[in-house]
């Protein structure tokens, strides 16, 4: 079949003048913006514009505050306490168990004191540059609306757990953006007005923020790229070749095969086994989250994000309803739901009092490497080959600046932020 390539007078020794963006969720759509506004014509496959998947499933949380890699020793230490079977959020199914116990092992490695010390350091530069990355994307979409910026409560319900809640926070990383203060009595007031368990404790966090509503955020992005002059391809990546040039072709799952100067893989979690027949090892796990959303008349339109930290659960207030969102689940990409999840969630809705009725369940994959980093870069496995992924809970925080990140890269400019930490490289390959 021929191969479909834009710019073909392209010189190796020019900046690449068009790009090829495989995925359309938060990273994808922000790579695809970010090379169109630097004159690179781009065009951006994926199938049926991924509202599906976890980039508009999450809780709207830009997580500033999330500095310290999830793989540590007080990760791990923490694991027994928070399985799903003694009613904690973290779930590993047996019957998956070939894809999470490699996942795991990998994961104690990363949390090596030293390991966990760089990737501390990496996340906390680039978290610190997330919400200004926000806002020039939002400005370029003409929907600065869109991001709010009034922090978020975590709450709990006895005061021991309130006791060990305050422990913890006041000696966790924060990063020099975000910090947090004990919640004002009216605060407390307000929020225990609308649940009926106890509020034993508070505290409000600065620096952190929500997106106003998932399904405008994808609208206005999706316009927004279109404006630009970027182009669709109604498709997705069905494999990576390897041609005798050097370069990756794209086969689509519409019988179409594709090239271009720079080709991006951004698939979430669907990159690994993309990049996997080019021999790039990328040992990612589909850490799949649950949520159930709702109207939620009578809950406060303008109160930010709850953490009930006692049931790990976040409740947010879209435009579009409210949505409460938990678990970590380790396990693969085409693995049935659990209705189970929802259930739980569905029960903590009732024993909280919250306004959710006759809810609409939804689940998805975050894409998750064992050091919980993402991977950002150039590939030296094909002379076009470039990669941005993996971001796990903070996929939505740290894609816009993801997108100048690539974006960069490709233009050969300096990057925003030093990318070598997300380098593949980590994982052995070259």
């Amino acid at each position: 079949m021929p191969i479909a390539k834009i710019n073909p007078q392209h010189a190796p020794d020019q900046a690449p003048q068009h790009a090829l963006v495989i995925g359309g969720g938060i990273v994808g759509l922000s790579c695809a913006i970010a090379l169109q506004r630097q004159g690179i014509a781009t065009t951006l496959a994926t199938r049926s514009r991924m509202r599906g998947t976890a980039s508009w499933g999450n809780a709207g949380h830009i997580a500033t505050e999330q500095v310290e890699p999830l793989a540590s020793l007080a990760t791990v230490r923490s694991m027994p306490g928070r399985l799903f079977c003694r009613g904690g959020a973290l779930a590993l199914p047996p019957r998956l168990i070939g894809a999470w116990l490699p996942f795991s092992l990998r994961l104690l490695r990363a949390t090596a004191p030293a390991t966990f010390a760089r990737g501390k350091t990496a996340l906390e530069a680039a978290l610190a540059l997330a919400m200004p990355a926000w806002r020039r994307l939002l400005d370029t979409a003409a929907a600065p609306d869109l991001l709010v910026e009034a922090g978020h409560f975590i709450v709990w319900e006895t005061p021991a757990s309130a006791a060990r809640g305050r422990r913890h926070w006041s000696r966790a990383a924060l990063g020099a953006t975000t910090s947090w203060r004990d919640a004002t009595a009216g605060e407390i007031a307000a929020i225990q007005a609308h649940v009926a368990c106890p509020v034993a404790g508070a505290i409000r966090f600065a620096g952190s923020g929500q997106i106003a509503d998932p399904d405008a955020l994808a609208d206005a992005l999706e316009t927004a790229f279109a404006a630009l002059g970027g182009r669709y391809i109604d498709a997705g990546a069905q494999a990576l070749r390897r041609r005798p040039d050097g370069t990756v072709a794209v086969d689509l799952d519409n019988g179409e095969t594709h090239s271009a100067d720079a080709v991006i893989v951004a698939a979430g979690a669907a990159s690994a086994a993309l990049l996997a027949p080019l021999g790039l090892r990328a040992p990612m796990i589909a850490e799949r989250g649950y949520h159930i959303q709702a109207d939620g008349s009578g809950w406060p339109a303008d109160m930010p994000p709850v953490v009930f930290e006692d049931r790990s659960m976040i409740v947010t207030r879209f435009r579009s309803g409210l949505r409460a969102a938990s678990f970590v689940e380790f396990g693969t990409l085409d693995a049935p739901a659990d209705p189970r999840k929802w259930d739980r969630l569905e029960q903590h809705a009732k024993a909280l009092g919250l306004p959710m009725h006759d809810p609409a369940p939804w689940m998805g994959a975050r894409p998750t490497l064992p050091d919980y980093l993402p991977a950002i870069g150039k590939s030296p496995a094909a002379n076009n080959l470039y990669y941005a992924f993996g971001h796990q809970h903070l996929g939505l925080t740290l894609g816009p600046l993801t997108g100048e990140a690539i974006a960069a890269i490709v233009a050969r400019q300096p990057t925003p932020i030093d990318i070598a930490p997300f380098s593949l490289q980590r994982f052995g390959n070259p």
